[in-house]
């Protein structure tokens, strides 16, 4: 089963990683972490976001592949 199965299988799409990300960023900002929690929900946070990174296509390949399914 390739990623993008997986993904579609269990309803989880980059987006909701990217929220995930962010409502870490905001309980963060705001403290709802103790300093022992940071470094477990930072190494998280950190991993999520480099795959959402990896993961998303670039503007150039998006506007390649909008051409390419036009014609």
């Amino acid at each position: 089963m390739t990623e993008e199965t997986q993904a579609q299988a269990t309803g989880i799409q980059l987006q909701d990683l990217v929220i995930a990300v962010q409502a870490i960023d905001m309980a963060s900002a705001k403290g709802a972490y103790t300093g022992g929690d940071m470094e477990v929900v930072g190494r998280v946070r950190n991993t999520i976001a480099a795959f959402v990174q990896a993961n998303t296509p670039q503007q150039e390949e998006v506007k390649q592949e909008e051409e390419t399914a036009e014609e």
